[in-house]
């Protein structure tokens, strides 16, 4: 302590030497001056092109498959929640660090947000779905970092007596205000796209071919089990959007071309005025580990994709509909799939009696039953390309994951819960299977490894759905185990050996422990 001053030095260093919070303050100080003007900028060039936003999404995309499983697996769609917080943790350490490096000299900060500018320029640049304008926003982010953090530097430096002490506190405060109202406006410019005006504007989505009514023995919700259709704000989601594309339906356009006679470019209005039907449909994800919680069903409205290339006459040679999502993100399904007819694949535009919701694809999205979404799914899909397989590869299939990719029959056991207790006598067992496009014949269970009992199968509503399952055992108190495996109407049983989801999806009986007293 000086006693003169009544200072230490972290507050006051020696000359020429800043103390460690005020460096590190600066730092700070300077990353969010830098991100919070590279928002703004974004707000009139695209959302995605705001420097934190662009190398989240191509950190994302850089991500090896194993992380982005980790990721899936124990965060589910909170994933992107963790990355942005992980990131955020990041950028505040490299600011923090940045201020540290500089307590004598400006020059090792400033090469530092030089550095993580560019880093913010590449992203940008690496974006399938930014245009070269979009570059502005880091360049933007980048000047203003360095700009900041040398100003702020120079000021600190210079502050020997009590006044520069107080300029410097006011040049601080007024980069916090500058920073809160840039990243403010940058926001609200990102946010001004009504898609959910434009998505309310759609109205009531009425099929000309409506789906078969649900019967009633077609769950045993009553028990614990799923609801035969899921409400689309439980139906699952997994996808690398780090924020979810927004398109209004009238700005909205898709364009199929590629091997066909004739390019179609349609507007929403094109699909929406098309007689539209109504299908139910069980989405499932590769991701999906064995007993795993990302599978839905929902009736799903649009128009059949087989119609659409119909119209556009595919050529002959062609085994491939390559699709883009608005961000970029592409995937390759099988042509037959795609126009078989019993599978019924939809351009989809609804969803339970709605228009899609904005994270599930709106305006339109791919559904195509019967293969795992990374191959059919296509949500916010803008191209459709008839082409080869073989011409071009697709985002998962540049990350190891296989071309093609059909569901495998699996069964889940929903109840009892894992780890739960039951009460002594008849413990009722029960879950979901699925064999997507066959159906499922049978599913077995078996307790501690006695003999399989096969269990009661729900009302079948099609071969594109699950199917609910349950059956009971005379349990006496301790622990218990419960496997259940299922047979598709081929007569193919499921397979009890346990893979992991990549290439191509997992197998495995499912099992659960529980307790019974």
């Amino acid at each position: 302590m000086d006693t003169a001053t009544g200072t230490t030095e972290e507050t006051t260093a020696p000359a020429g030497r800043l103390g460690f919070w005020v460096a590190a303050l600066i730092g700070v100080l300077s990353v969010a001056a830098a991100l919070a003007a590279g928002h703004l900028v974004a707000g009139f060039v695209g959302p995605n092109a705001s420097p934190f936003l662009a190398v989240g999404n191509t950190a994302i995309d850089l991500t090896p498959s194993w992380l982005k499983d980790f990721a899936v697996e124990n965060f589910g769609s909170h994933d992107k929640q963790v990355l942005l917080s992980g990131m955020a943790v990041t950028v505040l350490v490299l600011a923090v660090l940045a201020g540290v490096l500089s307590r004598r000299s400006a020059v090792p900060g400033t090469v530092l947000a030089a550095l993580v500018g560019l880093l913010g320029v590449f992203a940008v640049l690496h974006r399938p779905d930014l245009g070269s304008i979009a570059v502005l926003a880091p360049i933007v982010s980048l000047v203003v970092g360095v700009a900041v953090f040398r100003f702020l530097h120079g000021a600190a430096v210079a502050g020997v007596d009590d006044e520069s002490r107080r300029r410097f506190l006011r040049l601080s405060a007024g980069a916090v205000v500058g920073a809160g109202v840039f990243g403010a406006v940058g926001q609200f410019l990102a946010g001004r796209v009504d898609v959910e005006g434009s998505r309310a504007a759609v109205g009531p989505l009425k099929p000309t071919t409506p789906a078969p009514p649900i019967p009633a023995g077609a769950d045993f919700s009553n028990i614990g089990t799923p609801g035969f259709i899921t409400g689309n704000t439980d139906f699952y989601r997994v996808d690398t959007a780090l924020t979810v594309p927004r398109i209004r339906a009238e700005e909205w356009h898709l364009r199929v071309h590629g091997m066909v006679d004739k390019e179609l470019n349609l507007s929403y209005a094109d699909i929406r005025n098309r007689p539209l039907v109504e299908r139910a449909i069980t989405l499932t994800c590769v991701s999906n580990e064995v007993g795993g919680p990302y599978i839905s069903t929902a009736k799903f409205i649009g128009v059949p994709l087989r119609d659409l290339l119909a119209e556009a006459g595919v050529l002959d040679g062609a085994d491939e509909l390559y699709s883009s999502s608005v961000d970029g993100w592409t995937c390759g399904t099988p042509l037959d799939a795609v126009l078989d007819p019993k599978r019924g694949a939809l351009l989809a535009i609804g969803m339970n009696g709605e228009p899609l919701p904005v994270a599930h694809g709106f305006p339109a999205r791919m559904v195509v039953p019967g293969l795992y979404g990374y191959v059919s799914a296509t949500k916010w899909v803008v191209d459709m390309e008839v082409t080869k397989f073989g011409q071009k590869t697709f985002y998962w299939e540049d990350r190891g994951w296989a071309e093609r990719a059909p569901i495998k029959t699996e069964s889940r056991i929903d109840v009892p819960r894992g780890f739960s207790s039951q009460p002594a006598g008849r413990v009722t067992v029960a879950g979901i299977a699925w064999a997507q496009t066959v159906g499922v014949a049978k599913v077995e269970v078996r307790v501690d490894g006695g003999d399989w009992q096969e269990a009661d199968l729900a009302t079948e509503v099609n071969d594109q759905t699950w199917r609910l399952w349950r059956t009971a055992f005379t349990l006496g108190p301790g622990d218990h185990r419960a496997e259940v495996r299922a047979t598709d109407r081929t007569g193919v049983a499921q397979t009890e050996t346990r893979v992991p989801p990549i290439p191509d999806g997992a197998t495995g009986w499912h099992s659960v422990l529980f307790s019974v007293s």
